[in-house]
């Protein structure tokens, strides 16, 4: 519990006090929050300040190739019902930036905290959570992360006898097969739009047999179990069989998945689904995801797309055609430098949009698209893309850095 006398050590303290002066002085120089190199001094002083600086907090970790930000700002809202929350809202999600963040809380009851999905079985260690949360795993980085099936052996390992309760997507194979060596796991049926990265068994390798929403191993019997929670239409159904709506200012179908898996998780600390539900409608955007900005006299709303499962729920909540789409994609290092994935989108959903491709990729980008038949004009920068495109909001997509980049332009 918060409020514990049990003080940090003199040691841990000059490390948060370390810590806190070079973020500032990397604010300061305009280098970003800080909130990573902070952590990294902190740590090299004191490498067991994660867990020292835990022990105080019920922790929440939230992992998943997609929607980790979004569903770790959706349960702290939903759990500031309940007292103070600490959270790395910014994405910092290794743990040098888990580290910075909890250093920021020592009033704090709840520490909800995104990991990046390679850190997580040691975060967990460190930090002895009391619910772990895991949404979906697809293919990422193709160039520096591991293999799915590798991704969801190393979780289920690192998992293995956790005393957490673990909050799971029962609709994603990999993420049952990682959730399953858990003694305590409370099912979700989130649902999975991509289903590409599971068509194989990740228990046997046999071939996954996917009758309408349902799924199992015609050769091991692995199969889908049974969930405790729904998400259903605009609804989340509680293990008692009520329906609660959901009402969120974020679109799409994907941050209703989030929303579910959300109230499921702030339920295991005695927040009804209904007060939950209705703290989340408070977000509106997160880190600059789904904000509309002013740019140029014109509407740009800003979508974050990483892969090609995030491509593929975006493309299922942009206004209809003839709307203006922008796609910016970079292959610097926190994208991954392999451009690949590009052709596991189906771009031909983008078609009676008229489509500007800028970023370092734009030619990948290009080539990709013609192949998909569309049409589309290349662009040096944004602001030449916002100049040709015609009436109307525009959607402006992009992968990580390209996402940076364009918030950085157009004062976001």
């Amino acid at each position: 519990m918060a409020g514990n006398s049990d003080p940090l050590t003199p040691r841990a303290k000059l490390a948060v006090t370390a810590g806190k002066a070079v973020a500032a002085a990397s604010r300061a120089a305009g280098r970003g929050s800080g909130s990573v190199i902070g952590g990294k001094v902190a740590l090299k002083l004191d490498p067991d300040l994660l867990a020292r600086l835990a022990q105080n907090l019920d922790v929440i970790l939230v992992s998943a190739t997609n929607g980790k930000t979004t569903t770790t700002r959706l349960i702290a809202e939903a759990l500031r019902a309940a007292g103070p929350v600490v959270s790395n809202a910014l994405g910092a999600n290794m743990p040098a930036g888990i580290t910075s963040a909890l250093a920021g809380g020592s009033d704090a009851k709840f520490g909800v905290i995104e990991v990046d999905e390679k850190y997580l079985a040691g975060v967990a260690r460190d930090t002895d959570p009391k619910c772990i949360a895991l949404l979906n795993l697809s293919r990422d980085q193709l160039d520096r992360a591991a293999e799915t099936r590798m991704l969801a052996e190393n979780w289920r390992e690192g998992l293995a006898g956790s005393k957490a309760v673990i909050v799971a997507n029962a609709d994603d194979p990999l993420i049952v097969w990682a959730a399953s060596s858990s003694p305590n796991v409370i099912w979700v049926a989130a649902g999975q739009m991509w289903k590409d990265d599971a068509w194989s068994c990740p228990s046997c390798g046999g071939v996954m047999q996917r009758p309408g929403d349902d799924w199992f191993c015609g050769q091991c019997g692995f199969r889908r179990p049974t969930p405790s929670w729904a998400l259903s239409g605009d609804h989340v159904l509680d293990p008692h069989g009520s329906a609660w709506p959901i009402h969120l200012q974020l679109p799409g179908r994907a941050n209703k998945s989030n929303a579910a898996a959300s109230a499921a998780v702030a339920a295991v600390f005695g927040v009804p689904p209904q007060v939950g539900l209705e703290r989340m409608y408070q977000v509106q955007a997160v880190a600059g995801r789904y904000d509309v900005v002013q740019f140029m006299q014109r509407d740009l709303r800003l979508l974050l797309a990483k892969n090609p499962a995030g491509w593929l729920e975006t493309f299922s909540l942009i206004d209809p055609p003839p709307t203006p789409v922008i796609l910016s994609v970079n292959a610097r290092g926190a994208d991954g430098t392999d451009t690949s994935w590009l052709w596991d989108v189906d771009y031909t959903q983008l078609t009676g949009h008229p489509i500007f491709v800028i970023g370092d990729r734009k030619l990948d980008l290009a080539v990709r698209l013609e192949v998909a038949n569309q049409h589309f004009q290349v662009c040096e920068n944004a602001d030449q893309a916002v100049q040709m495109a015609p009436p109307g909001r525009i959607e402006v997509i992009a992968n990580y850095t390209a996402f940076q980049d364009l918030r950085r332009r157009v004062g976001n």
